[in-house]
């Protein structure tokens, strides 16, 4: 648009080269892009056109390269602000090697009862392996090592555990987490009825995978016929995917519905940048009018200073040779007239 108007511009310097003696940029095709590239520059794009339009387009132009540069710097840093405010916690061992974050379960429950049971693992193979190393025939120094190689991850977890006190309900560790605005406290809980609740609040978020997986079960007595009968029941209903349309109607990620948060992290849409190009195309279709504006006004200046014709009379001398002063009735040389067009100079 930019080698349009100062093209067709009655007023832009390569139609005008009378008025711009000094060399001055021409902006054909390839003028134009290299314009627009370094227009996104801090140098800037250079000299500007010389015709009302082509400035009026200019303008425009610069202002959506001004919008769009503290667009990107806003969203970028926006972005970055947002990956250093994530958890640092990914993974039930970063759980472990942490010491900001505080975390609890509830009390006499199988989770409980699973880091209580890794923690004295832990214990009994470092027993082990402690006499292993003391009293062995062997030669020791196979068992020389710089670093213990088995983890106290679940020692530390449990010690945790009992320093911030488990809860008795679940119900009142989601209120602790719900109420450290911080997010600094973390509840170690049932999978599934932790995504339940994840699925019906905005202000709680899943981290990490499901670890320790068990199966439920259904405890009848020993020799019972309930056994087969509930057996030959639960394979009926996994046959007919009762079991998984369960899962899809109460743990839909779907039912979550609009959370006001959800959005946070996300960029700029394009959505939210209409306004810069319907500024944009605005400045356009004011160009467009200048340039109209220019080529009527122009044609208008010319038809008011149109060429005028005079006719001049210039006669040719009088020979002297045949020049007698008292005899006046000599015949003269004829009279040319010659017609000049006077007209003026822009």
């Amino acid at each position: 648009m930019l080698w349009l108007l100062d093209r067709y511009s009655p007023y832009s310097a390569q139609n005008n080269a009378d008025k711009y003696p000094e060399t001055c940029r021409i902006f054909t095709l390839k003028e134009s892009f290299w314009f627009a590239l370094t227009s996104f520059t801090p140098q800037g794009g250079g000299e500007a056109p010389k015709a009302l339009s082509g400035r009026t387009l200019v303008a425009a132009y610069w202002l959506f390269v001004v919008l769009m540069l503290a667009t990107f710097t806003a969203n970028l840093a926006a972005f970055l602000t947002v990956e250093r405010m994530q958890s640092p916690v990914q993974s039930l061992e970063a759980l472990a090697r942490q010491a900001k974050i505080k975390f609890t379960t509830t009390r006499d429950t199988s989770i409980y009862e699973y880091f209580f049971n890794m923690a004295r693992a832990e214990d009994e193979l470092f027993r082990v392996w402690k006499e292993l190393t003391l009293n062995s025939t062997t030669d020791q120094s196979k068992y020389r090592v710089w670093d213990y190689p088995i983890k106290e991850q679940y020692t530390h977890i449990l010690q945790v555990i009992e320093d911030t006190g488990p809860v008795a309900t679940a119900e009142e560790a989601f209120k602790m987490v719900l109420d450290n605005t911080d997010g600094e406290f973390a509840f170690i809980h049932d999978a599934a009825q932790i995504r339940y609740e994840l699925y019906h609040s905005c202000y709680l978020s899943e981290v990490g995978e499901p670890f320790a997986e068990q199966p439920y079960a259904i405890a009848v007595q020993q020799g019972s016929y309930l056994q087969e009968e509930l057996s030959r029941a639960i394979l009926e209903l996994q046959k007919e995917r009762y079991f998984e349309s369960l899962l899809a109607k109460f743990w839909n990620s779907s039912a979550r519905g609009y959370c006001p948060n959800d959005d946070e992290s996300e960029g700029i849409t394009l959505q939210s940048l209409g306004g810069v190009f319907i500024a944009t195309l605005i400045g356009l279709v004011l160009a467009l009018l200048a340039l109209g504006i220019e080529v009527m006004y122009n044609k208008r200046v010319g038809a008011g200073n149109r060429s005028v014709v005079q006719d001049i009379n210039i006669k040719q001398p009088v020979n002297m040779k045949n020049f007698d002063p008292n005899n006046m009735d000599l015949p003269m040389d004829r009279e040319k007239i010659s017609r000049i067009s006077v007209a003026p100079v822009y």
